[in-house]
C-alpha cells in the first residue's frame, strides 16, 4: 500500500518536519538567481513592488526559466531527504509498484492534454474576440525548450511534496487515509492563495485549487501510486504554458495565444471540480479497475508485515 510502505523506512514524524524544512530551504536557495537578476536590472528600488510588477522586469522566457529554477533545487532537496533522512528508495516515495509505471504517467498526461487542447480550441472558435495570436517562432521555440525541460520538474516537485512526502508523513501520523488526503489538498490549494489569479478572480478560485489537490490525491490513493497524478499535473501545466497566456496569470509566457478577455469568476471556476474532475476519475477507474473506494480513501492504515524492529523503535 502506498502510504503504509513508508513504515518500512525511518518514518518518525519529526523527520518529516525536518525534511520539509530542508526542501523549503533548497527552494529558497533556488529563488536567489531570480532575485539577483531583478536587483541587477532594477536595483533596490524594486523592493516592495507587486508580484505583477516583478513579472514585467525580465524577458518572459528568462523570467520563466529563473522561476522554475527553484524547483530544480527543491527536487534535489527531496532526493537528499528521501535517501539520507528516511533511507527510503525513491521509487517507494513514488509508487507501491516495484518500479515506476511510465505508461500510467503517459496516460495521465495525455488525458488532460487532450482535454485542454480541445476545450481551448472550442472556446477560441466560439469566442475569437477573447484571444489574440501571440505566436513568435523564435520566442516560442525557446519557450518550448524551457517548458519541456523544466515544467515537468516543477509539477513533479509539487506532486512529490504533497501526494508523496506529506501524504505518507500525515498518513503515518494519523494512521488513516482521509486525513492526509484532506490536509494535503488544503495545503496545496492554500499555497496558491498568493497567485495573481486570486487577486483577479477573488477567493472563489480557491475552490478550484483545493479541488485540484483533492483530485490528484484521490488519483494517488486509489491507484496506490503517484504516476497518474505526475502525468496529469505535468500535462495540465505544460500544455497551458505553451498554449495560452494572460497578463494576470502566474506564468506569463510566449505562448501561441494570449487571453485578452476580462476575467470573471463564476460557475466556470466550480465546473471543473464538480463535473469534469469526477469524469476524469471515472475514466481512470474504468481503465485501471479501481475498487474499494471507501477503504482506499477513508480507511485505516495497517502496519505492513516484515517491518524491522530497528525501524519501528528508532527515535
Amino acid at each position: 500500500m502506498f502510504i503504509a510502505q513508508a513504515f518500512k523506512y525511518y518514518h518518525q514524524f519529526w523527520r518529516y518536519l525536518i525534511g520539509s524544512l530542508i526542501i523549503i530551504v533548497a527552494s529558497v536557495i533556488g529563488q536567489l538567481p531570480f532575485t539577483f537578476a531583478i536587483l541587477y536590472k532594477k536595483g533596490f528600488g524594486i523592493l516592495g513592488a507587486t508580484e505583477a510588477d516583478l513579472m514585467q522586469v525580465l524577458d518572459s522566457n528568462l523570467n520563466l526559466f529563473l522561476l522554475l529554477l527553484s524547483f530544480v533545487f527543491a527536487m534535489g532537496g527531496i532526493v537528499l531527504v528521501t535517501k539520507f533522512l528516511h533511507h527510503q528508495p525513491f521509487v517507494k516515495l513514488t509508487t507501491s509498484r516495484e518500479k515506476i509505471d511510465w505508461k500510467r504517467i503517459a496516460f495521465g498526461f495525455t488525458l488532460i492534454a487532450l482535454f485542454t487542447i480541445i476545450s481551448t480550441y472550442w472556446d477560441y472558435s466560439n469566442n475569437p474576440e477573447h484571444y489574440v495570436l501571440n505566436f513568435k517562432p523564435v520566442s516560442f521555440a525557446i519557450l518550448c525548450v524551457i517548458a519541456i525541460l523544466m515544467v515537468p520538474i516543477q509539477t513533479s516537485v509539487e506532486e512529490y511534496v504533497f501526494r508523496g512526502y506529506l501524504m505518507q508523513g500525515f498518513g503515518i501520523l494519523a494512521k488513516n487515509r482521509w486525513f492526509p488526503l484532506l490536509l494535503t489538498s488544503v495545503i496545496f490549494g492554500g499555497l496558491h492563495f498568493f497567485n495573481p489569479e486570486v487577486d483577479k478572480l477573488g477567493n472563489i478560485i480557491m475552490i478550484y485549487y483545493i479541488g485540484t489537490g483533492l483530485l490528484l490525491g484521490i488519483m494517488t490513493l486509489m491507484d496506490e501510486g503517484m504516476e497518474l497524478a505526475l502525468g496529469f499535473h505535468a500535462g495540465n501545466n505544460l500544455v497551458g504554458v505553451l498554449l495560452v497566456t494572460a497578463d494576470w496569470t502566474a506564468f506569463q509566457t510566449e505562448s501561441i495565444l494570449k487571453d485578452v478577455s476580462t476575467p470573471t469568476a463564476g460557475f466556470q471556476v466550480i465546473l471543473p471540480v464538480i463535473i469534469i474532475y469526477p469524469i476524469f476519475l471515472l475514466i481512470m477507474a474504468k481503465v485501471y479497475k479501481w475498487k474499494n473506494w471507501k477503504e482506499k480513501l477513508i480507511g485505516t492504515i495497517e502496519l505492513p508485515e516484515n517491518t524491522e524492529d530497528s525501524v519501528l523503535n528508532e527515535i
